[in-house]
């Protein structure tokens, strides 16, 4: 189990440190103020939105003192609860991020046969291009058309 939990952190590794930063600039962006004013307004009994702006003018002076004794108990639990929602939400956009199953997958095969038993039929050297080493000689005798499946891009 442990081969597959390192396959899908090498896959969105990129995705995780986007997460991580993200989950940084909300915390100190957002969080830290939030549970500021939370703590000022329930200390001197104003407004929590009015303590948000005085924490968004003073940013600094914020910081600061959320880290204080009186302001890091609300701080954790607000931390916790933002960052329980934020795992959620990025548990469900990896999901559906998850992308093709058949990624990196050769989708038109040429190993139905083993040990060259194609080349009595094809060629491997010339021709018209069937797959990888694999061609329908032109000078055959018999049929040769060729159905064509899937797209034809020319541009």
């Amino acid at each position: 189990m442990g081969y597959k939990l390192k396959a899908a952190i090498r896959k969105n590794k990129t995705n995780l440190i986007i997460y991580t930063v993200l989950w940084l600039i909300f915390t100190i962006a957002l969080i830290m103020p939030l549970s500021h004013s939370i703590t000022k307004a329930q200390i001197s009994g104003t407004s929590m939105f009015t303590e948000m702006f005085t924490a968004y003018n003073d940013f600094g002076k914020t910081l600061s003192e959320t880290l204080m004794p009186e302001y890091i108990g609300q701080f954790g639990k607000t931390l916790l609860i933002f960052t329980a929602i934020f795992l959620i939400l990025v548990l469900i956009s990896l999901s559906k991020s998850k992308g093709n199953e058949y990624k990196d997958i050769e989708h038109g095969s040429s190993d139905w046969c083993e040990g060259g038993e194609q080349y009595s039929i094809l060629s491997n050297k010339n021709g018209i291009i069937l797959a990888e080493n694999n061609y329908l000689p032109v000078d055959k005798r018999g049929n040769v058309n060729v159905l064509i499946v899937g797209r034809i891009r020319f541009w």
